[in-house]
């Protein structure tokens, strides 16, 4: 092997760099025969990726990014059963032991084994344990057995990757939010932002059946975009009235369902950050009795916070209005193994093309850095990393 990798370097900035090959081994060294080596076909810039390089959280230089993982299995731990050399896998951005109590219960975003920190594990993120991230030429992947999806037959998953690539976070993670607000047959839905987990949830919110799939951005390239692939766009820039904007689409101020994939950067009409604003507006927006899901990422530290309380993840919430209207809450990271397969039979069907939904848009590893860049400027694309040159253009 010769290893790479894309290394945050301080806020701001990410470098491709070598990195150490992966070994089968945990951060703290201990040796992990339940685990594989992965050569990585295809790894994603996310979202919470950003979060990280613009300086928003706790985390260091030198951190090797990346949680959106697709791979081949080229070295297998003594311990590993149920996979082989050569298989082409998903990896839930989730790392689970698969043996705990929350693992058990389905839980899997919460683990409450691969990170001595807190619960809950990921590859390549702040405080999630220390595992080494995906955005490289090599991974490895622990308890390989209960973590990995593997794909039914190599050669369509391949013609196919641009969506399946999806799986590991992005899909999931808006099906999740879609499901957890009680999307369902003939729901009317908003979406608060246009972005790759946006569109995923308002993706999910069709195949769920909804009636209406609304999405709010301010950005007007995104929304473009998500008016081209079939979602009824909200120009938030027009006004600063969300239930009256809604009302002139739906002829009702209120939806069944609200999904809030923006998370603590939330802008307001003002330009500044009000990391509160979007909860506090779906709060107003849903109906009594209805549901919020919140993929979208909040954080328990910001140290560019726009107030001290932020700082420490305390938001100025308006709960008891959603308390008033016995609305339900989810929030947290998604346990992909909940959903990854059903979805995986959707895309391998051409029931769920979210690689045109998201607008996958594929490039080198070694161009990485212009891609954080282009994300963070707003461009209406999902950037799918292709470390080793076998993604089809």
């Amino acid at each position: 092997m010769s290893n790479i990798g894309v290394v945050y370097t301080g806020p701001g900035s990410v470098e491709v760099q070598k990195i150490d090959d992966p070994k089968l081994q945990a951060p703290d060294g201990r040796k992990l025969e339940h685990a594989v080596i992965l050569k990585v076909i295809s790894t994603n810039i996310c979202g919470s990726d950003q979060h990280m390089v613009r300086g928003r959280t706790t985390a260091q230089p030198g951190l090797v990014l990346g949680h959106e993982i697709t791979g081949e299995v080229i070295e297998i731990g003594s311990d590993v059963e149920m996979l082989q050399v050569g298989d082409v896998v998903s990896v839930p951005f989730n790392v689970a032991c698969g043996r705990c109590r929350c693992c058990r219960e389905g839980d899997t975003g919460v683990c409450l084994t691969v990170n001595p920190e807190r619960a809950g594990g990921a590859y390549g993120y702040v405080d999630m344990g220390g595992w080494i991230g995906g955005q490289a030429r090599y991974v490895t992947v622990p308890y390989a057995d209960f973590n990995l999806l593997k794909f039914p037959d190599r050669d369509q998953a391949l013609a196919k990757i641009r969506d399946l690539t999806m799986l590991s976070d992005i899909l999931p993670t808006g099906f999740h939010g879609a499901l957890q607000a009680g999307v369902g047959v003939g729901s009317i839905v908003y979406v608060a932002g246009a972005g790759p987990v946006g569109l995923a949830a308002a993706a999910s919110a069709r195949i769920l059946g909804a009636a209406v799939v609304m999405i709010g951005d301010f950005n007007k390239e995104r929304l473009d975009h998500a008016a081209k692939v079939g979602f009824t766009p909200v120009d938030l820039s027009k006004g600063d009235n969300l239930p009256e904007m809604i009302a002139e689409i739906t002829g009702s101020p209120e939806v069944d369902a609200a999904i809030d994939a923006v998370g603590f950067e939330a802008r307001g009409h003002s330009g500044g950050e009000q990391p509160a604003i979007v909860l506090n507006q779906m709060m107003e927006i849903t109906r009594v009795a209805g549901g919020i899901g919140i993929p979208g990422l909040y954080v328990t530290e910001d140290p560019g916070a726009v107030d001290d309380a932020a700082k420490s993840g305390n938001l100025s919430m308006r709960f008891g209005l959603g308390w008033a209207k016995a609305q339900s809450f989810h929030t947290g990271q998604t346990p992909v193994l909940k959903y990854n397969r059903q979805l995986m039979q959707a895309i391998l069907h051409d029931r769920l093309p979210i690689a045109d939904i998201v607008n996958a848009t594929i490039m080198p590893l070694d161009q990485a850095a212009e891609g954080y860049k282009s994300f963070d400027s707003g461009v209406a694309k999902k950037f799918v990393l292709d470390p080793h040159g076998m993604l089809a253009s």
